[in-house]
């Protein structure tokens, strides 16, 4: 199973893309994908098309999203609505299932706590991958997203089997 994880976002979006092998989890990608300071269309637009390009060239089998959460700002909440509905969207033409889980339910799979910094995440999903250098934040969080879904799938199988 080869999953894309998407951490959305209006200026900044992560993606990373992991697969497993066995028990083995193996790095495939990850990026950040940088849509500036111009109109929320525009960097919508970007974020689709960067999307529909990484899908293709990655090919992943399955997609994990962070779920929306409570924001205290209604302005910002409803702009990262808009890039969630973008990137599910893009996922759902690629004709991909798409899993979403809340952020502190991955901090809590691949950290241990669900309240984990954002170093702390990025620093055990390097670990986890066996990567030289710690991904950027918001790529770390879609590694770490990714990493969650394939735990979930492998788990939900194993009691299939039972």
């Amino acid at each position: 199973m080869r999953v894309i994880g998407i951490d959305p976002g209006t200026r900044n979006a992560g993606f990373g893309v992991v697969e497993r092998h066995g028990s083995r989890l193996r790095h495939i990608a990850h990026g950040t994908i940088r849509l500036g300071a111009g109109e929320l269309g525009d960097r919508l637009v970007t974020l689709d098309a960067t999307l529909a390009r990484i899908i293709v060239e990655h090919a992943p089998t399955a997609a994990a999203v962070e779920a929306m959460f409570f924001a205290k700002n209604a302005n910002s909440a409803g702009k990262l609505g808009h890039a969630r509905g973008v990137v599910l969207l893009a996922l759902r033409r690629a004709e991909l299932s798409v899993a979403e889980y809340p952020p502190a339910k991955v901090k809590l799979a691949v950290v241990g706590s669900g309240r984990a910094e954002k170093e702390q995440v990025a620093g055990v999903v390097a670990r986890i991958l066996g990567l030289s250098v710690v991904p950027e934040p918001d790529a770390a969080d879609a590694l770490a997203i990714a990493i969650t879904h394939l735990n979930v799938a492998a788990f939900t199988a194993a009691l299939a089997r039972v």
